[in-house]
């Protein structure tokens, strides 16, 4: 067989003749070619039993058998896999696809085709104990398929002749052949795609048209016009062009955002893998990243640990795994070693449930044992499922919310200016009988009139809106992220301003997730914290030297050999790096039992038997011999509460002599057990019991192994030992803070409910409400559910099924629902509320990608960090809303009413004036109001409803009065300016100055009102935390500075003149009072507004209502002309079509079904039909 690039049955790579440096062909093997090959070389798959032992019963899968199966079959290529099938000089027996076959789906038929375990380690040069080899950069030696998977007495692995050299170039050609552990980045989205994406908006789109329009018309009365003597050049034409640049700043913001965001994704995905796992190179463990596994290494798992890779399993005790995640299969599935299953797979042994297959995304429940890695990266399970799973983010609520708000202000813009011109045009026709003007003048006058209707449209569509929001959360998220907040999905910031409940993990979250020894318990030997209040308990040293060395070695023996945590170097530093229990006690063994090296310790032992931590029975256990050689001591830790019930002896802690365990003990030991719960400390039972024989004789036995169960009675109660997860510093204050703001947190743990209800009661989560264990929480009816959840504060002894269902229930019951998950088995809870919040650091990949946010420090109070900015978020767009609708309904009335009132037509502000009051004015409002930061005060109020409007009362009443103001101050100079000042309404010069006043006075109370609009409550300090807002500063400064440039030089352009200091003054001072009048308006109560709302506003609505049936009605008459004439257009193109085919010969189709013959054997009939008669 070839070994270059081998890939039977289809592909393989000739190199047996060759050296390596020769293997530049690639050669296409058929499958006869194969067959042919096969039978020249000793063929390792055939016995002396049987001609071809494939044929004996084997699996596609691991859960069917069949009888007979095709190694070409096996092996052959899925279609669009034949590239991972094909590798140029390749030293190894296989390429990536054909492991790849091991696992999709799970095949023992290409798990035997391969060789079994031995054969894939032969493949893959490497050695199943040793793991491969730390000098390895480049395979000098090829490996034949053929050589790999004979079934013979050789070694299992021989050293190949590798090429060795210092440096970092190690593992070329493994690396070159099956690739690394890392999923290639998502594609980046050009920036060109984005803006694309930001301009495909309704309300951009709607812009657009206006800007089209305003733009065609400014260059007509340009360029198309002739001016008259004295008039001022005309730049109607910059308006089109200033709405073109609104949407080049508003498309550009948003793909701004966008490329952010996905730079920060980026980021996440380098940042969130960056974990490391336990190797084995050259015989010795070392701790990897996971980026660093390659295809032939061999790992260890252990319970909790979720799988980076494809495998196959080597060896271990009772390995069990969670592959819900990756196959879907809810059970546990217990793994098979790879030699056991070739061996009973060759003996045509009853196979049914062996399981060899170690899978990718997959999370090991029990057990522990070394697998070899088959598949890294894009070719395991979880890499292809990674990949096929990648999603683009949706609008968020808000942002659809707003959409439909400017369009309904949009048509409201509309109807007013069709109103506006139908009464002008009318006013026009109406007085042309009379009109004594030229034809060009008239058709100027005629073209003012269309220019004021567009200008209202222009000023009516809120172009601000998609740019508020935009950049309200664009600063939010930019804001977030270095606040320890990576926001993966846009709509969770808003989302998380109106959560009213946060259901958190506690260990981690609450807690520091550092576990520490601070007490324990032996006999009448007991210790405690240094600061512990009672004077008569010992500190740990003390303890610690009054132990007799016997005493000290089978607490050492319990902790270091009933264990699987090792040592190693984390950050620098000598640590011990396995579960956060087991390395709190191996820190006690070492800092006061005299435990020197972990490694030491264990050597010193002899192990018969492990028992990993089974999650059923919350505790492990070993078996070793006794140095002196009378028996064996079985040693057991596990839950204090669960191996007391165990246990019917107990051992003097100095001798180890055993008592019975009365009844006042079992007692004595319940109250310790009971005391340190409530001092939040997680207790841990350390027992044993002594056996003369290894297995007992009444044990029950399973491969070779004594079951747990059979053993686990009639145990020693030696001591225990209390562990405390200290609670995280700030986490009380933000808790208190969070239910101030009327979010009822809760706590969700799979503590017991004393250690529960102490930490809860430390955070300030539990106050006078309900603690719950998880069995007696899914046991409640919907109804009893309904009654208990709103008392609920803390579920303890929860499965992450219980934390699913709470999240379910209490969305159900309308609450907006936020939820913390660091595991592969939350990732159900977390798509299920409406934030979840993953973990950045303990966190798994499946569950960031379950997330919307991930918290990078795993801090309670960074949640609490998003939540303000949530607030933030709608707090920012309600204000620029307010802004921009006394804008929009203030411009749209001045423009209607001093239009229809002109003698002219002429509105009191000029197109360009408005475009500088709408456009400019609103997208620095934009900038201003969506960057205000959060308060501490944005937590003193309840979280809005979801179906809360976006305008609310107290709003609308600051609308309505401001722009009540506005059009008062505003009509009174326009209408009665000359008498109030005393100008001569016959002087143009004078005429222009008071127009100049009313523009100049109507832009300052908008900056003015942007003040106002920094409250949308009822107080009146609207200056508080302004400092802390530069852009607000910074832009208020840049409106003010331009006009005041507008006035001294912007004449030609706006129509105005310069302004003396007097003019300046009545123009500030009047603006200036709409800050008093904002008090005035709070005053009001919003209850007196609502009833005069309902009683004034019933008759708008009635006219609106009214308004919007007759257009919808008119566009149903027009759809219908519409329709009926392109129908009659399409039947007359029919009839064309007919007369023509008349007068050629008609097409006759003859319709024989299937050629056979109907009933009794009689011919089938031959429908013929004429193609015109089939058309009629």
């Amino acid at each position: 067989m070839a070994s270059g690039n081998l890939a039977p049955p289809t592909l393989a790579v000739d190199t047996r003749t060759r050296p390596r440096s020769d293997t530049n062909e690639t050669r296409v093997v058929t499958p006869g070619s194969f067959v042919s090959n096969m039978s020249n070389i000793s063929n390792p798959f055939l016995t002396p039993a049987h001609s071809n032992p494939f044929l004996t019963p084997a699996q596609s899968d691991c859960g069917s058998s069949v009888l007979s199966f095709d190694p070409e079959a096996v092996l052959r290529p899925d279609p669009g896999t034949e590239a991972d099938f094909e590798v140029e000089n390749n030293p190894f027996a296989f390429s990536p696809g054909q492991l790849n076959k091991l696992q999709n789906p799970k095949s023992l038929a290409a798990f035997r085709a391969l060789g079994g375990l031995t054969g894939i380690a032969r493949g893959l040069q490497t050695d199943i104990h040793a793991g491969l080899s730390l000098d390895e950069t480049s395979v000098r030696t090829s490996i034949t398929f053929d050589q790999a998977v004979r079934r013979t007495s050789d070694k299992l692995f021989e050293s190949p002749e590798r090429e060795s050299k210092s440096g970092t170039d190690s593992f070329i050609d493994r690396t070159r052949v099956f690739g690394r552990n890392i999923l290639p980045a998502k594609k980046a989205t050009p920036i060109w795609k984005l803006m694309w994406n930001a301009y495909n908006d309704k309300v951009i789109i709607l812009l657009t048209v206006a800007a089209v329009i305003s733009l065609a018309l400014g260059l007509y009365e340009t360029f198309g016009t002739v001016p008259e003597p004295g008039d001022p050049p005309s730049v109607d034409w910059v308006e089109g062009v200033a709405i073109i640049i609104a949407i080049l700043i508003v498309t550009l913001v948003g793909s701004l955002n966008d490329w952010q965001k996905e730079r920060a994704f980026v980021k996440l995905n380098a940042k969130k893998e960056d974990r490391e796992i336990k190797v084995v190179r050259s015989g010795k463990s070392f701790m990897i990243n996971v980026h660093d596994i390659l295809v032939g290494d061999v790992l260890h798992l252990e319970p909790g640990d979720l799988v980076p890779v494809d495998g196959v399993f080597i060896s271990g005790h009772d390995l069990k795994c969670d592959e819900s995640s990756a196959t879907g299969e809810s059970d546990a599935i217990k793994k098979t070693p790879g030699e056991q299953v070739m061996a009973l797979l060759e003996s045509r042994t009853d196979h049914k449930g062996l399981d060899p297959f170690i899978i990718s995304g997959s999370k090991v429940l029990e057990g522990v044992g070394t697998f070899l890695c088959t598949s890294v990266g894009v070719h395991s399970s979880f890499g292809k499922i990674m990949m096929s799973v990648r999603t683009d983010i949706e609008s968020t609520p808000l942002q659809k919310k707003l959409e439909r708000l400017a369009v309904a202000i949009a048509k409201l813009g509309g109807t007013a200016a069709g109103l506006l011109f139908f009464v002008l045009l009318f006013r026009f026709l109406g007085g042309l009988p009379a009109d004594t003007r030229t034809s060009s003048e008239k058709a100027s006058a005629f073209l003012d009139i269309l220019i004021v209707a567009v200008t209202i449209i222009v000023v009516a569509v809120p172009e601000g809106l998609p740019l508020a929001v935009t950049l309200a959360l664009a600063f939010a998220t930019t804001r977030l992220l270095k606040e320890n907040n990576l926001v993966r999905v846009l709509r969770a910031c808003e989302t998380m301003g109106n959560a009213t409940a946060i259901c958190s993990d506690k260990t981690g979250t609450l807690t520091t997730n550092k576990m520490t020894v601070v007490a324990g318990t032996f006999g009448q030997s007991s210790f405690a914290k240094a600061e512990s209040e009672k004077a008569d308990v010992q500190t740990v040293s003390q303890w610690a030297s009054s132990l007799s060395e016997k005493a000290k070695d089978a607490i050492v023996q319990s902790v270091a050999i009933n264990s699987t945590a090792f040592e190693g170097e984390e950050a620098g530093q000598f640590t011990f790096i396995g579960s956060k229990t087991e390395t709190a006690l191996l820190q006690l063994a070492r800092e006061h039992l005299g435990m020197q090296s972990l490694a030491e310790a264990r050597a010193n032992e002899q192990v018969i038997q492990m028992m990993p931590f089974d999650s059923a029975k919350k505790c492990m256990a070993a078996v070793i011999k006794l140095k002196d050689g009378s028996g064996y001591r079985l040693l057991v830790k596990g839950a204090s509460e669960i191996l007391l019930n165990y246990c019917d002896k107990k051992a003097d802690i100095q001798s180890l002599g055993t008592s019975i365990l009365t009844v006042n003990d079992r007692n004595e030991i319940i109250s310790v057990i009971d005391s340190y719960a409530k001092g939040s400390l997680r207790t841990i039972g350390i027992v044993f019991k002594d056996f003369a024989q290894w297995p007992p004789a009444s044990a029950e036995v399973e491969d070779d192994h004594v079951r747990f169960d059979s053993v686990l009675k009639d145990l020693v109660w030696l001591g225990l030992v209390g562990i405390q997860d200290p609670v995280r510093p700030g986490v009380p204050e933000a808790v208190r803070k969070a239910q101030n703001a009327g979010v009822v947190v809760r706590m969700v743990t799979g503590d017991n409910a004393v250690t529960a209800q102490a930490i809860a009661a430390e955070c300030g989560i539990y106050t006078d409400g309900l603690i719950m264990e998880g069995p007696d929480f899914r046991r409640l009816s919907d109804e009893e559910m309904n009654v208990i959840l709103p008392k609920l504060q803390v579920l303890a002894r929860s499965s992450p099924e219980d934390k699913r269902i709470l999240v379910a229930k209490l969305k159900a019951l309308g609450e907006t629902v936020a939820v913390t998950g660091d595991g592969t088995n939350d990732a159900p809870a977390l798509k299920t509320a409406d934030v979840g919040f993953s973990m950045g650091i303990c966190g798994t990949e499946v569950a960031k990608e379950a997330s919307e946010i991930v918290l990078m420090d795993d801090n309670f109070t960074s949640i609490l960090t998003a939540l303000k900015w949530g607030r933030a978020v709608n707090d920012s767009v309600q204000k620029f809303l307010q802004f921009q609708i006394t804008v929009n309904i203030t411009a749209v009335l001045l423009a209607f009413v001093s239009a229809v009132a002109d003698p002219e037509m002429h509105s009191v502000l000029t197109a360009v004036q408005l475009l500088w009051v709408n456009l400019i004015m609103d997208t620095f409002a934009a900038l201003a109001l969506a960057t205000d930061p959060p308060t501490e005060k944005v937590l003193d109020r309840k979280p809005q409803p979801k179906s809360a409007p976006l305008i609310t009362t107290n709003m609308w009443k600051m609308i309505i009065g401001q722009a009540i103001f506005q059009l008062a101050v505003t009509f009174a100079l326009h209408f009665g300016g000359s008498t109030i000042l005393g100008y001569d309404s016959n002087n143009q010069t004078q005429q222009t100055e008071l127009n100049t006043m009313v523009f100049n006075t109507f832009v300052w109370m908008q900056i003015f009102n942007e003040f106002n609009n920094r409250r949308l409550d009822n107080k009146f300090n609207i200056f508080e935390g302004v400092h802390r807002n530069k852009f607000f500063i910074l832009i208020n400064c840049i409106m003010i500075g331009a006009q005041v440039a507008i006035i001294f030089v912007g004449g030609a352009a706006f129509e105005i003149t310069a302004i003396n200091g007097t003019q300046w003054a009545i123009c500030v001072v009047a603006a200036a009072v709409s800050i008093p009048w904002a008090v005035v308006v709070r005053l009001f109560p919003d209850a007196w507004f609502a009833g005069i709302a309902q009683t004034v506003g019933a008759p708008v609505v009635i006219i609106y209502k009214f308004l919007a049936t007759a257009c919808a009605k008119i566009g149903t008459v027009f759809s219908r002309i519409w329709k009926r004439r392109k129908t009659t257009l399409s039947l007359n193109e029919n009839q064309d079509n007919t007369s023509q085919e008349k007068e050629t010969a008609p097409e006759i189709i003859v319709s024989e079904g299937d050629g056979g013959v109907r009933g009794n054997g009689a011919p089938e009939i031959h429908i013929i039909e004429d193609l015109e008669q089939g058309r009629r």
